[in-house]
C-alpha cells in the first residue's frame, strides 16, 4: 500500500495539521459521522486513512483531490486521519499509511483498494466499483456477507460469518486451535442478546477478513447447549469468553459495539501476530519506505563484520528482534546497517566513527531523533524504547533536517566477513643486508 510518487521532501509538509479541508471535494470523515456519512448510505465510497505526518499520504493528497474532484456527484470519496481517530483506524485494521478502502453495497465488508495511486488509477477503480454495484442490483443481489465458510445462523435465520458451536463441535474446533475465538454464549429469548446480534455478526465479518481468519467469532445457544454453558459457569446472557490456545478462557468485558468488538480483536490478533520484519539498509527505498510509514524507525548501526563474525553479529540482531517483538503494538519500523556502510546516515545521527553497536529511533515527520546511550542489550534498549513510548527522552535534530544520501551494498551474506587479499610484495630484488647496515 506504501509507494513513493516522487522525492518531494517531508520537510516541507510539517507545519500541515490535515491533508484536506472544507474547501476539498475530498469529505473528512470521523468517529462522529463515519456511520452516518458512509455505513448508513447508499452510495459507492473510497475512503483513505492517512496520518498526515506520512509523507507517501502528503504526496498522494492532491491526487486524491483530483479524483474527488472528477468522481463529485458519482462517488463519494473521503478521508480520515487516522493518526487522530486511531479508534476508527483501528476498526478498520489500518496498519499502515495510507490505506484505501472501498465501501460498496455491503458497507460491513469494505475492499482494499491495490491500485496505483495517480487520480486516473483511483476513478477507474471507482467507476468500475460502481458497475459491479450497479449490475448486482440490476441482477437482485445486494452484497451480501463476505464469502468463505459460513454457517446458519439459528437465531436471524441470515447467513453470518459467526460460527455457530454446540457441544459436539466445541472442542474439536476451538480447543487446541491455533486461532484465537470470541464465543457469545446467547439465549434466544434474551433482549441484550438480540441488540448484540447484528454489532456481533458485523464484527464477525470484518475480523475475518481483517485477521485473515486468525481470529474467531462464535455463538453457543447455552439453553440447548447445556453441558458447554455448565463447564464455563454461564449464568447470564450475553456472556462474550475469549479462548487461546494453553491459556485458560477469560471474560470479555469490552463494549458491545461492532467497534468495541473489533479492536479487542485486533489487539488479540497483534498479541499473537509475528514481530515487524528486521531490513537491512540496503538502499535509499528501505529506508525511506520503512520510515515515511510508522512513526517512529529504529535504526541499528553493528559493528563491522570483520570485528564481530556471523555469530556475533547474529547476537545484536537477535536482540533487536527480542525487542521487535516486545514493542510489535508500537507499529514502528526496524533497520540496521553496518558500521561504515553509510557514512552520511551515521554523521546525521551523531553516531560515526566509534560507540558500536549504535541505535537510534527517528521520526521521519518531525526530523528529530533519539540515541540510545545505555548498553545495546535487551535490558539497555528496553529502557530506551520504554521512555520513548510514553514521550521521554532528549531529541535532536536529524542533521541537515532530512535523510543524507543513501549508499546501495548488497546485503549481508550471514558469512564471516573476509580481510581483502593483498598483492603479494616481491622481495628478491631487496638487499636486506645493506638496508640493515645504513639503518645502524
Amino acid at each position: 500500500l506504501l509507494f513513493v510518487l516522487g522525492t518531494v521532501s517531508c520537510t516541507l509538509f510539517l507545519a500541515v495539521n490535515a491533508l484536506y479541508s472544507a474547501s476539498d471535494d475530498v469529505i473528512e470523515l470521523t468517529p462522529t459521522n463515519f456511520n452516518r456519512e458512509v455505513i448508513q448510505s447508499e452510495s459507492l465510497w473510497l475512503v483513505e486513512f492517512y496520518a498526515p505526518w506520512c509523507g507517501h499520504c502528503q504526496r498522494l493528497t492532491p491526487e486524491w483531490k483530483k479524483a474527488a474532484t472528477a468522481l463529485k456527484g458519482v462517488v463519494k470519496v473521503g478521508a480520515v486521519d487516522a493518526d487522530k481517530h486511531q479508534s476508527l483506524g483501528g476498526q478498520y485494521g489500518v496498519r499502515g499509511f495510507p490505506t484505501i478502502k472501498i465501501f460498496g453495497a455491503n458497507k460491513n465488508k469494505a475492499e482494499d483498494y491495490q491500485g496505483g495511486r495517480t487520480s486516473d488509477a483511483i476513478v477507474d477503480a471507482a467507476l468500475s466499483a460502481l458497475r459491479s454495484l450497479v449490475k448486482d442490483r440490476l441482477s437482485g443481489r445486494s452484497g451480501g456477507y463476505s464469502s468463505g465458510k459460513q454457517v446458519q445462523d439459528s437465531r436471524g435465520g441470515g447467513k453470518r460469518d459467526v460460527i455457530e458451536l454446540t457441544d459436539d463441535s466445541f472442542d474439536k474446533n476451538v480447543i487446541n486451535s491455533d486461532d484465537v475465538w470470541m464465543v457469545e454464549f446467547y439465549a434466544p429469548w434474551c433482549g441484550h442478546c438480540k441488540n448484540l446480534e447484528p454489532e456481533w455478526a458485523a464484527a464477525a465479518t470484518e475480523v475475518k477478513e481483517q485477521t485473515k481468519g486468525k481470529v474467531k467469532l462464535a455463538a453457543v445457544d447455552a439453553t440447548v447447549n447445556q453441558m458447554l454453558a455448565g463447564r464455563y459457569g454461564i449464568r447470564g446472557f450475553p456472556t462474550i469468553k475469549i479462548f487461546q490456545k494453553g491459556e485458560d478462557p477469560v471474560d470479555y468485558d469490552g463494549g458491545r459495539t461492532r467497534s468495541d468488538i473489533i479492536a479487542r480483536a485486533l489487539d488479540l490478533f497483534s498479541d499473537n501476530a509475528p514481530p515487524p520484519e528486521l531490513l537491512e539498509i540496503i538502499n535509499e527505498d528501505v529506508l525511506k519506505s520503512t520510515c515515511d510509514a510508522h512513526q517512529l524507525c529504529i535504526i541499528s548501526v553493528l559493528p563491522h563484520i570483520l570485528d564481530t563474525g556471523a555469530s556475533g553479529r547474529n547476537s545484536y540482531l537477535d536482540v533487536m528482534l527480542k525487542m521487535a517483538e516486545k514493542y510489535k503494538k508500537k507499529m514502528w519500523g526496524w533497520l540496521w546497517t553496518e558500521a561504515g556502510a553509510q557514512p552520511d546516515l551515521e554523521s546525521s545521527l551523531g553516531i560515526g566513527g566509534f560507540g558500536y553497536p549504535a541505535m537510534a529511533a527517528v521520526n521521519a515527520r518531525k526530523m528529530k531523533f533519539a540515541l540510545l546511550k545505555g548498553s545495546f542489550s535487551e535490558q539497555g534498549i528496553n529502557e530506551f524504547l520504554r521512555e520513548l513510548s510514553v514521550g521521554r527522552g532528549s531529541t535532536a535534530p536529524v542533521g541537515g533536517g532530512a535523510f543524507p544520501k543513501i549508499h546501495s551494498v548488497e546485503p549481508w551474506d550471514g558469512k564471516d566477513g573476509e580481510l581483502p587479499v593483498e598483492d603479494d610484495i616481491d622481495l628478491s630484488d631487496v638487499d636486506l643486508d645493506d638496508w640493515d647496515k645504513d639503518e645502524l
